[in-house]
């Protein structure tokens, strides 16, 4: 396609349908203006096209891993608004590439790393500002699922405690180049007003991740590394599972354990 051969091993999977590209990026700017956009990924530049001409982006980053995308997107977007780094979005550092500008970040992510894709955006929470990615379906549906259901886990609870999170659309496989073996899902994040919990953030996600990593036994078995306090030891919180707890439980829990 378009003289970029798809690498497995850059877990690449090109989409070729123009109207589900289209309701991509319009998953992204329906709800902002994007001044500054990072596209993951881009390919071929089914959805830089789409973008590289919009007057209010006043940025537009393509970033890829592959380096015949890299060459083909110079040669395609030569005089455009748009600056092609061939680099790595997970050792990306914010800061050096966008300063302290806000960031909107929009691709069909590489399958094979979505999830560090999640968690980098996490990390640079107070710089990215919205979020729309094409993902494995099942991923995605884990990242948006509420409390109280079997895909709610690690991911979807850190990322809820900072965005609001809507699963857009599915998308079957036979609109990519090669067709991956699973739907995909695209997915929407927009950050929310929260700066901070209220409570100790590094404890938050340990008592998220341990909670989870043993989902199937209760809180207080699920929790018993973390030398629970004596005074909790009767609560009911401690009878739950991890799947049954929101953002919020979450956060008073740690509140509790903090002491």
């Amino acid at each position: 396609m378009a003289g970029v051969k798809p690498k497995k091993q850059l877990g690449q999977h090109f989409l070729k349908d123009q109207n589900i590209a289209e309701d991509i990026v319009k998953g992204l700017f329906d709800v902002t203006e994007a001044k500054q956009v990072l596209e993951v990924g881009p390919g071929t530049g089914v959805l830089s096209d789409l973008m590289v001409d919009k007057p209010e982006i006043k940025e537009l980053v393509l970033m890829d891993l592959d380096e015949e995308s890299i060459d083909y997107l110079k040669r395609r977007y030569v005089g455009k608004n748009a600056k092609i780094l061939h680099a790595d979005f997970l050792k990306c550092d914010f800061k050096a590439f966008f300063g302290d500008e806000p960031i909107s970040v929009i691709g069909n992510f590489p399958y094979n790393i979505s999830s560090q894709i999640f968690f980098k955006v996490l990390e640079n929470r107070n710089q990215v500002n919205y979020v729309v990615g094409m993902i494995q379906k099942e991923v995605a549906e884990r990242i948006a699922s509420k409390e109280g259901n079997k895909t709610y886990g690690i991911l979807s609870v850190l990322l809820q405690a900072y965005y609001d999170i809507e699963y857009l659309f599915t998308v079957p496989p036979h609109v990519f180049n090669p067709p991956p073996k699973v739907n995909s899902g695209v997915i929407r994040l927009v950050r929310n007003d929260v700066t901070h919990l209220g409570c100790d953030e590094a404890l938050f996600k340990r008592v998220v991740k341990e909670g989870f990593q043993k989902r199937r036994k209760t809180l207080r078995n699920a929790l018993k590394g973390l030398n629970l306090p004596e005074s909790m030891q009767e609560m009911d919180v401690l009878n739950k599972r991890a799947e049954q707890l929101s953002v919020a439980d979450f956060v008073e829990l740690t509140k509790l354990i903090e002491g």
